[in-house]
């Protein structure tokens, strides 16, 4: 107080210098802390980004370009782990098929995209010929959509067979799906078929039952409990037989002929419901009752397992031969092509019954750590769920 009194007197006293001095100092301290945090919280250049923080008080951090790797420049070529797809062009047609396939174009490129070049022939009869199946059929159900025929005549089938071909080859397929799929251009022509033309097919066969149970199929049920496909088969017995009951010749047609016949009438069955249904909904059809087929069987081929059978037939423990010759055996199979998970369950069952029959008493899958997906689809890849469809519906 005594200085404060003073101070009010005596303004330039030693006691009022040093009381301003210390207010002074106090502001100056704040201004230097303030200049301080926008010092640290400002990034003045691209130099200072890719310095670490000297401070232990991190603010977020902001990215320039400048610390980014440098890309490639577009002349170069992408690194492996960028996939590259066979170039596109303008294919050259016969100019012979009657039929715009633009109207068919996205089925087109489905099968173009399931029968790529470099997979068709690993997943021909999982993806690839399945998809080529389903567009042949369709591409006669719009072919036969102005025309009362549900095939074409064997001309025609040829060059029509040739462009389409040709145009799935121009937009990336494989070109030797035929022979991947054993498909010829005679698949367009019913064959040996009896009916095929529109009038006659729905006045022979119940076409609403037909449709009814096609239109809509379930991916689950139809592989165990099918409708679609008993509709199909009962459709062509009906028009495989009427050629003998209308020429009153029974015995005309031989037992081979006639088993031809009604495989050909299946697909003259398909033609009329592509025909009916739209291209997707016919395409979604088609692909299940395909898949509901090769998963009843196993596409591998199997030869005489006689190494492997020599090294497992005494063994009761884990053997090192055993197991090597195996692991050697199912790396073999694994090449012919990928499979699904069901076809998996065949495969495996198929090679432990060629196993049991040379004498092999031993569960060798156990002992040598042999799964399901050794022989499966996913073999590469993450395993996956295994389950019967049919036990969902019991």
């Amino acid at each position: 107080m005594d200085c404060l009194q003073t101070i009010t007197r005596h303004k330039g006293s030693l006691c009022g210098q040093f009381f301003l001095f210390t207010i002074w100092l106090s502001s100056f301290q704040d201004v230097v802390g303030l200049l301080t945090l926008v010092e640290y919280s400002h990034v003045s250049s691209t130099t200072e980004l890719a310095n670490p923080p000297n401070t232990d008080l991190f603010e977020p951090i902001e990215i320039s370009p400048a610390v980014f790797p440098h890309l490639p420049s577009p002349t170069e070529s992408f690194p492996p782990m960028y996939p590259s797809f066979p170039a596109t062009y303008e294919p050259v047609l016969t100019g012979k098929c009657p039929v715009n396939f633009s109207a068919i174009s996205s089925i087109l490129n489905k099968t173009a995209s399931d029968c790529s070049l470099p997979l068709a022939s690993l997943v021909g009869n999982v993806i690839c010929c399945p998809q080529f199946s389903s567009l042949l059929h369709i591409f006669q159900g719009y072919y036969s959509t102005n025309s009362d025929k549900l095939v074409l005549q064997d001309g025609m089938a040829n060059d029509c067979f040739s462009d389409i071909i040709s145009i799935l080859a121009s937009r990336g397929a494989n070109s030797t799906i035929p022979t991947i799929c054993s498909v010829k251009s005679s698949n367009l022509t019913g064959g040996s078929c009896p009916i095929k033309d529109v009038s006659t097919f729905e006045r022979i066969v119940n076409t609403s039952k037909l449709l009814e149970a096609c239109s809509t199929v379930d991916p689950l049920k139809e592989c165990c409990r099918p409708v679609c496909r008993p509709a199909i088969m009962d459709a062509a017995v009906q028009i495989s037989v009427s050629h003998s009951v209308m020429s009153d010749n029974k015995n005309s047609l031989g037992e081979t002929s006639h088993v031809d016949a009604l495989n050909d009438c299946k697909g003259v069955v398909s033609s009329w419901l592509s025909r009916k249904l739209s291209a997707d909904a016919a395409n979604t059809t088609f692909r299940i009752l395909s898949a509901c087929k090769v998963n009843k069987v196993c596409p591998l081929n199997f030869s005489q397992p006689t190494d492997v059978i020599k090294a497992c037939r005494n063994i009761a423990a884990p053997s090192p031969s055993c197991c090597s010759s195996l692991n050697t055996y199912i790396a073999g199979i694994q090449k012919q092509m990928l499979i699904t998970n069901r076809q998996a369950i065949m495969c495996a069952t198929m090679f432990g019954s060629m196993l049991q029959k040379g004498g092999v008493m031993t569960n060798i899958y156990e002992l040598c750590d042999v799964d399901l997906k050794d022989f499966s689809l996913q073999a590469y890849g993450q395993q996956g769920l295994i389950f019967d469809s049919c036990s969902l519906f019991i």
